[in-house]
């Protein structure tokens, strides 16, 4: 198993910094890559369900040779809505085998995402604060066993569609 402890840095990094975030990015393109095993050729809608955790969507929204962007967010049935939270949308960088998030929701249920989402003004601070959610966050569904297999795609042909989502 690769983990992104193996990850040797080219220079001295340190939290908040430049190089530091560069070293985020690549943690989590190792740990999606552990959760996705075709990363790059996500096109579908996919859920993974597991014991113990929410059902995982992960959808593909646009491909190009060097990057894919993804969204990727559990679904909760509210009053009268489906809401997605947290609803990452997640940049790929194949070529230079790095993840960012490039977007996140405005809404959020958890009181702490609401919070992180304000939190920070400068970019460099809250792109920082972003990705080492997504870190976590990738580190607690890994440690929960989801995963999106190339095996699964077919059984989940149903799901090729996105929800209206609020």
């Amino acid at each position: 198993m690769l983990a992104d402890s193996y990850i040797v840095p080219e220079c001295a990094v340190s939290p908040r910094s430049f190089g530091g975030l560069m070293a985020l990015y690549e943690s989590n393109f190792i740990k999606l890559g552990m959760l996705v095993d075709d990363i790059g050729h996500q096109h579908d809608c996919r859920m993974s369900t597991t014991p113990g955790d929410c059902d995982l969507f992960l959808w593909g929204e646009s491909t190009t040779r060097y990057t894919q962007i993804m969204r990727m967010t559990y679904l909760f049935d509210e009053e009268d809505a489906v809401v997605a939270d947290p609803d990452l949308v997640i940049r790929v960088y194949l070529d230079a085998r790095m993840a960012e998030v490039a977007g996140w929701a405005e809404h959020h249920r958890h009181a702490m995402l609401k919070g992180l989402a304000d939190q920070y003004g400068r970019e460099l601070d809250r792109r920082w604060s972003n990705n080492m959610m997504l870190s976590k966050w990738l580190d607690y569904l890994i440690d929960a066993g989801h995963e999106f297999s190339a095996a699964d795609l077919q059984a989940e042909s149903e799901l090729t569609r996105e929800p209206e989502l609020i």
